[in-house]
């Protein structure tokens, strides 16, 4: 099973939790300082919030993975396309650690394809967890240079 996954940045991470779980009728499945997920299975979603972006709205979309075989067919296809995509690999941020790749569409919308292997404690290693990461250093790569021609890269990175 494929689970569609969204990632808003959000201003008031409280007031957010407050009013999607009144929407979803559903507490989160994970809450961080900055962080909060719901794992909904009526739509099938992948729900995140974080306050670590540079401003609100859509952050990235994404389809989540149940299995690799699932998340190579994910990637063939976006390679049959002849789609730019980033491969990340094994990564970690957003308190999990994934196999995962990304493809932007023609509007320049970042979309994240990702298998979760594990939960970790901080939103991504190698920082504090209290501490933002640096630009690049979850999500994105380092630098402009490394993405391929179509891949967004935002001042700041947020992600999953």
């Amino acid at each position: 099973m494929k689970r569609f996954h969204v990632h808003l940045n959000v201003d008031d991470l409280n007031r957010s939790i407050g009013f999607y779980s009144q929407l979803f009728a559903a507490q989160p499945a994970r809450v961080e300082s900055d962080y909060a997920k719901w794992m909904l299975e009526d739509p099938p979603v992948n729900f995140a919030i974080s306050t670590r972006g540079d401003k609100p709205g859509i952050d990235h979309l994404g389809i989540q993975t149940d299995s690799t075989e699932e998340l190579a067919a994910l990637k063939a296809r976006a390679q049959a396309a002849d789609i730019a995509l980033l491969d990340d690999g094994e990564t970690t941020c957003c308190y999990a650690r994934s196999e995962k790749h990304w493809v932007t569409d023609p509007q320049g919308v970042a979309w994240e394809h990702f298998h979760s292997l594990g939960n970790i404690p901080v939103f991504h290693e190698g920082a504090e967890p209290a501490a933002a990461p640096a630009a690049g250093s979850c999500c994105a790569p380092a630098g402009v240079s490394d993405r391929p021609a179509g891949i967004a890269v935002k001042a700041k990175s947020s992600c999953c």
